[in-house]
C-alpha cells in the first residue's frame, strides 16, 4: 500500500476505498487515511478524511464508532470554520441527520441527550439558514422510536410542509421514511402509493430503492398482492445482498420467508450472514434481525422441525429450537434495554408482535431452488371430519359409495374401514372388498393380495368377483416387471371362465368388463415395452383385446359409473395404439373421446392424463389452440389428486405453449409453478432446473432483470450438461450475462458469457461462440477492463471473419478503435483499426452486388463506420494541445462526416435519422472550424429533410421517428446549430 505523500493522493485514496465494500476492512483503512491525512499539515485533509471515515462508518456494521469523529469535526468548526471548504460546510451540517439517528439506534445513549441533540440540530440549522424539514424529520423518528403516535404525528406534518433544501434527504430516502409511517400506521395501500415514485425509478440512491422493496414485502403481502411481493424480494434482495450495513431490510427478507412458507430460503439467508447474530454497532437493526430469527425458527418448530440443525451464531452447532430460545432472549433483553431508555414499552410491544405473525400466505412460489422442511414424524395435519357416523356400518357404507364411483379418497376410506374392523368378525364379502382395497394401495406389489381377495370373493359366493380380482393380480404382475407372457397365461384361466359365467347368467357386466379390462391392459404392457418397429401381432392382439372389451360394454352402462369408466379407457387404450401405428390424427380424436366421457361421468381426475397426452399430440399437428386447452383442461380435472410432478410438467408444458405465442408474463406464471411442484416432488435438481432454465428467460423476455438474474443463477446450480444439455447451460449462461449487464455489474456480465463461449467453443457452429465472445468484449469494457477487451473484440472479430460475418467483424473493429483511445495504442491504432473497418465494408460491398438486401445492409454499415470515425477523430482531437493538429484533427473527422452523409443519402428515405444525425454531427464541426455558411447550409438541410415529416411520418422508413421523439429532437438541434451559425456568421461579418 503506497504512502500518501500529498493531498491528491490522499483524495484519490479516499476515493478508492469509498468504492469498496462495505464492511470492517474499509472502515479500518479509513482509520489509516485519517492517520495519513493527519501528516500532511492540511487542515482541509484532516476534516475530508474524517468526513470519510464517518461515512464510512454510518454505512456498516460499526455505526457505533461514528460519534467520535463527529465530535472531532465539531469542535474544528467551532474551532476554525475557516479551514471547512463549502463541500465540507454542507456535509458537516448533513451528518448532523446521522447522529441524530445514531443516537437512537444505541440504547445506552440517554433519551434526554436525543432530545438535547435534537434542540442543537435545530439551532445550528436555523444560524446557517436551513430550512427545518431535515429537523421536523429527525424529531419524526425519536417520536416514531418511543411509541408517541400523536407527537409523530405532529412532526410527521411539519416534515411534510417544510421546504425542501440541501438539508432534506433525498427524494428516495424521504419517500421510504414516509411511506413507512403509512404502514406501520395500517395504511398499507397509501404506504405503496407513497413508495410507487422509488419503486417505479423515478428516485434512486445508493441505498434506494434497497430498503423501499423489503419494507414493501409485508404490506404487499397483506393486501394480498402476491406477484409484486414475490417480485419485490427477487429484486430487492439482490441489491441488499451485498451491503453490510443494511442488516434490518434483510432482516424483511427473512421475515418475508418465514411468513411465505419459504423456510428453507430463510434459512439460506441466515447462513449467508453470520456476523449479523452477534454485531453490536447497530443495536437497533440487531434487535430486528433476532425478531425474524424467532419468527422463522419458531415456525419451523411449529411444522415438526425444531430438532433440524439450522444456521446460527458462530461458536457451535444450533438446532431450530435452540436458536429460537436463544435469539427470541436476546432480542427482548435488547428490547428492554430500549424500553427502559425510552421509557416506554413500545420496542418491546412491538419485537413480540413481529415475532408473533402468522403466515400470510401457506406457499408463495419464488421460483428459485429451496426444499421446503419436511420432519419425519412430524405431528398430521388434522383429518376432516368424517361425512357420516364413525361406525363401522357407516364407514362400510361410505366406503362402498366412494369405491362405487370410484372416488379417489376411496382407498383412505377402506383402510378406515379395516381399521376400524379390527377384532371385529365380518362376512367373507365385506372382508373380500377390504382386501381388494389393500391390493390397490398397494399398487405393484399388491398380486397376492388380490389372490387372497379373490378367495374371500369365492366364500361370499361371488364367482365374477373372485375372476375379476385374480385378473387384476395378474395385471400388477406386469407391472411389478414379470414377464408379460407370465401375466397373460396368469389372466387366461380367469378369462376363458368369466365368458363361460357371463354367457350363463352367473354374473354382471361389471364382473366380465373387470376381467377383460385386465387381460387388455397386460396386452398393452406389452405395447409398451416393445423396442423398435412393432410387430403387427403386438398390435393386433392389444386391439382386439380392447374391441372385445368395448363390444361388451358399450350400450349396457346405464347409470354405472364404473362401466362408463371402463368405455373411456378402452377408447383411450385405441388412442394409443392409433398413436402406435402412425395415425396421430386418430389418436388424438380418440384421447379427446376418452376425457369427454371421463368428465361427463363425473371422473375429471381421470381424465387427466388422456387431455395431456392429447395436448402432446396437437403440439406434435400444430394445433395448439387444442394443445393449450387441453393442458388447461389436464390441470384442473387433475385437481388435488394430480401429483406434484404430474402438476409440475403440466405447468411446463403450458408454459412453452403459451410463451410460443408471444404471452411471455402469462409463460412465466406457469414455469414458476412448475419449479414449485418439482421442487415439492423432490425433483428440484432435474425438473425444476429446466423449469427455472425456462422461468429466467420468460422474465428476461419481459424485461425483469433482477428477478430473472435471481432465477438463472438459481437454475445454474443445478443444470448439468449431461441431464439438461450443454445448450441449455449456455442460454442460461447468456441470458444471465444480459441480465448482469442491465443491472450494471458488467464484470460478472463478462465472467458469464466466457463461460457460455467456452461450451460453445466445441460446437460445429460457431455464430453463438462468436456472439458470446463479443457480448462478452462488450461487459469488459463496460467494466473497465479494456486491456482484457481489445484480446475479446480480437478474438470476436477472428470468429467473424472466419463465418463470413462481415456486420460483426466490422462491429468488432470500431469498438477495438475506441477502445485503443483508452491504451497505450492511443489515436494511431485507433485510426488504424476504424480505417480497417472501413475497408472490410467497402471489400465485402464489391463482393455483394448480386444481392441486393446484402449490399443495402452493408451500405448503412459502410455509413455508421464512416460516422463513428469522424466521431471518433473528433473525440482524439480534443486530447491534442496543438492548435494546427486539432485542426487538422477535426478536418479529418469533418471528412468522414461528409463520407457518411453521403452514404445515408444513398439509402434514401431508409436511413433519414442516420443522414440527419451525420449531417448534424458534421454541421457542429463547420462551426468549430469556424465556416457559419456551410454550417447553416447542413442545419438547413437537416431541417428540410424533415419538412414532411408531420405529414408523412418520416422515420426509418416505419414512421416511429415521431413516436420516440427522434424528429422533434433533429429539428430542435438543428434550430440550434443555424442560431449558432447565424451568430458567428453576424461576428465574423462585423
Amino acid at each position: 500500500m503506497s504512502e500518501i505523500r500529498d493531498f491528491d493522493a490522499l483524495r484519490r485514496a479516499m476515493a478508492e476505498n469509498g468504492e469498496q465494500p462495505e464492511g470492517p476492512a474499509r472502515n479500518a483503512r479509513a482509520e489509516q487515511l485519517l492517520a495519513e491525512a493527519e501528516k500532511l499539515n492540511i487542515p482541509l485533509a484532516v476534516i475530508e478524511a474524517l468526513g470519510h471515515q464517518l461515512k464510512v462508518y454510518n454505512y456498516s456494521s460499526e455505526k457505533d464508532k461514528m460519534f467520535v469523529p463527529f465530535a472531532r469535526l465539531l469542535r474544528l468548526w467551532d474551532e476554525r470554520p475557516g479551514d471547512f471548504d463549502d463541500h465540507e460546510t454542507h456535509a458537516l451540517h448533513w451528518v448532523f441527520k446521522w447522529m441524530s439517528a445514531g443516537m437512537l439506534d444505541q440504547p445506552h445513549v440517554p433519551l434526554a441527550s436525543v432530545e438535547k441533540w435534537l434542540g442543537e440540530m435545530e439551532h445550528r440549522y436555523r444560524l446557517a439558514g436551513h430550512s427545518e424539514r431535515a429537523v421536523r424529520s429527525a424529531e419524526f423518528s425519536v417520536a416514531a422510536h418511543v411509541g408517541d403516535v400523536p407527537r409523530a404525528e405532529r412532526a410527521f406534518a411539519a416534515w411534510l410542509a417544510a421546504d425542501r433544501d440541501a438539508m432534506a434527504d433525498c427524494h428516495a430516502c424521504e419517500l421510504h421514511g414516509q411511506g413507512w409511517w403509512q404502514a406501520e400506521r395500517g395504511r398499507d395501500e397509501e404506504a405503496l402509493r407513497v413508495w410507487a415514485p422509488v419503486l417505479e425509478g423515478e428516485y434512486a440512491c445508493a441505498h434506494e430503492p434497497h430498503t423501499v422493496l423489503a419494507s414493501s414485502l409485508v404490506p404487499l403481502l397483506r393486501l394480498g398482492r402476491l406477484e409484486e411481493a414475490r417480485a419485490h424480494h427477487l429484486r430487492g434482495f439482490r441489491l441488499v445482498r451485498p451491503m453490510e450495513s443494511m442488516r434490518g431490510a434483510y432482516a424483511d427478507h427473512v421475515e418475508f420467508c418465514a411468513l411465505t412458507g419459504n423456510e428453507a430460503r430463510g434459512l439460506e439467508l441466515l447462513a449467508e450472514r453470520p456476523a449479523y447474530f452477534t454485531d453490536d454497532g447497530h443495536p437497533r437493526s440487531k434487535l430486528d434481525f433476532l425478531c425474524v430469527v424467532v419468527l422463522l425458527t419458531e415456525r419451523l418448530a411449529e411444522l415438526g422441525l425444531g430438532g433440524q440443525r439450522v444456521p446460527g451464531p458462530a461458536g457451535r452447532e444450533w438446532t431450530a429450537g435452540e436458536l429460537a430460545a436463544h435469539a427470541r432472549a436476546e432480542a427482548l433483553e435488547l428490547a428492554a434495554r430500549f424500553d427502559e431508555r425510552n421509557g416506554t414499552a413500545y420496542v418491546g410491544e412491538r419485537a413480540r408482535a413481529r415475532m408473533a405473525q402468522r403466515p400470510l400466505v401457506e406457499r408463495l412460489p419464488l421460483g428459485v431452488r429451496a426444499v421446503r422442511p419436511v420432519a419425519v414424524g412430524a405431528p398430521a395435519p388434522a383429518e376432516a371430519a368424517e361425512p357420516v357416523g364413525s361406525g363401522l356400518p357407516e364407514l362400510l357404507a361410505e366406503a362402498r359409495r366412494l369405491s362405487d364411483t370410484l372416488r379417489p379418497e376411496a382407498v383412505e376410506a377402506w383402510a378406515a374401514v379395516a381399521e376400524a374392523a379390527e377384532g371385529v368378525v365380518l362376512d367373507a364379502r365385506d372382508r373380500a372388498e377390504i382386501a381388494e382395497h389393500e391390493a390397490i394401495a398397494l399398487g405393484p406389489r399388491g398380486a397376492e393380495t388380490f389372490e387372497r381377495a379373490a378367495g374371500l370373493y369365492a366364500e361370499a359366493e361371488d364367482p365374477g368377483e373372485a375372476l375379476a380380482a385374480r385378473a387384476r393380480g395378474a395385471y400388477v404382475r406386469a407391472l411389478a416387471g414379470e414377464d408379460v407372457d407370465e401375466a397373460l397365461a396368469a389372466v387366461a384361466g380367469p378369462y376363458d371362465d368369466v365368458l363361460a359365467l357371463y354367457a350363463e347368467g352367473g354374473t354382471q357386466v361389471r364382473q366380465a368388463a373387470g376381467v377383460l379390462m385386465a387381460r387388455a391392459r397386460i396386452l398393452m404392457r406389452r405395447v409398451h415395452e416393445a423396442d423398435g418397429p412393432m410387430a403387427e401381432t403386438v398390435l393386433g392382439e392389444a386391439e382386439a383385446a380392447v374391441r372385445e372389451l368395448l363390444a361388451l360394454v358399450e350400450g349396457r352402462t346405464g347409470d354405472d359409473v364404473r362401466l362408463t369408466a371402463r368405455l373411456a379407457e378402452g377408447h383411450a387404450m385405441l388412442g394409443e395404439l392409433a398413436t402406435h401405428s402412425g395415425d396421430v390424427e386418430a389418436g388424438a380424436r380418440l384421447f379427446a373421446r376418452a376425457a369427454a366421457e371421463f368428465t361427463g361421468a363425473g371422473l375429471p381426475w381421470f381424465a387427466c392424463e388422456y387431455e395431456a397426452r392429447l395436448a402432446g399430440l396437437a403440439h406434435h399437428l400444430g394445433d395448439m389452440a387444442e394443445a393449450e386447452r387441453a393442458l388447461r383442461a389436464a390441470l384442473e380435472h387433475g385437481g388435488p389428486v394430480l401429483e406434484p410432478v404430474g402438476r409440475a410438467q403440466l405447468h411446463l408444458q403450458l408454459a412453452e405453449v403459451v410463451g410460443e405465442r408471444g404471452q411471455a408474463e402469462e409463460a412465466a406464471e406457469h414455469a414458476l409453478e412448475a419449479a414449485h411442484w418439482a421442487d415439492e416432488a423432490g425433483e428440484g435438481p432435474t425438473l425444476g432446473a429446466w423449469a427455472r432454465h425456462q422461468l429466467g428467460g420468460y422474465l428476461v423476455r419481459l424485461g425483469r432483470w433482477a428477478e430473472a438474474a435471481e432465477v438463472l443463477e438459481s437454475a445454474l446450480a443445478d443444470l448439468r450438461e449431461e441431464t439438461h444439455g450443454d445448450g441449455a447451460v449456455v442460454q442460461t449462461q447468456w441470458w444471465l450475462g444480459d441480465c448482469l449487464s442491465e443491472l450494471g455489474e458488467h464484470r460478472d456480465a463478462a465472467e458469464r458469457r466466457l463461460q457460455a463461449a467456452e461450451i460453445a467453443r466445441h460446437w460445429p457452429e460457431q455464430h453463438d461462440h462468436a456472439t458470446l465472445a463479443h457480448l462478452a468484449a462488450e461487459s469488459l469494457g463496460q467494466a473497465g477492463l479494456h486491456e482484457e477487451a481489445d484480446r475479446a473484440y480480437a478474438r470476436a472479430g477472428e470468429l467473424w471473419r472466419a463465418l463470413g460475418h462481415v456486420h460483426g467483424l466490422v462491429r468488432a473493429l470500431r469498438a477495438r478503435a475506441w477502445l485503443a483511445l483508452r491504451t497505450e495504442d492511443g489515436t494511431e491504432g485507433a485510426r488504424a483499426l476504424m480505417a480497417g473497418a472501413v475497408e472490410e465494408c467497402v471489400d465485402a460491398l464489391a463482393a455483394a452486388q448480386d444481392d441486393e438486401e446484402a449490399r443495402l445492409r452493408l451500405v448503412a454499415e459502410l455509413g455508421h463506420t464512416h460516422r463513428q470515425f469522424g466521431d471518433l477523430l473528433a473525440r482524439s482531437a480534443a486530447e491534442d494541445a496543438d492548435d494546427d493538429s486539432i485542426r487538422g484533427a477535426l478536418e479529418e473527422a469533418l471528412s468522414q462526416m461528409a463520407e457518411a452523409v453521403a452514404v445515408f443519402v444513398a439509402l434514401d428515405g431508409d436511413a433519414v435519422h442516420a443522414r440527419t444525425g451525420a449531417e448534424l454531427a458534421a454541421g457542429w464541426l463547420e462551426a468549430d472550424l469556424g465556416r457559419p455558411a456551410e454550417a447553416a447550409a447542413r442545419a438547413r438541410a437537416v431541417l428540410r429533410a424533415y419538412a414532411r415529416a408531420d405529414d408523412d411520418e418520416t422515420g426509418e422508413g416505419d414512421g416511429r421517428g415521431h413516436e420516440d421523439g427522434t424528429v422533434a429532437g433533429r429539428r430542435a438541434e438543428a434550430e440550434q446549430l443555424l442560431q449558432v451559425a447565424l451568430e458567428q456568421g453576424d461576428e465574423s461579418g462585423a
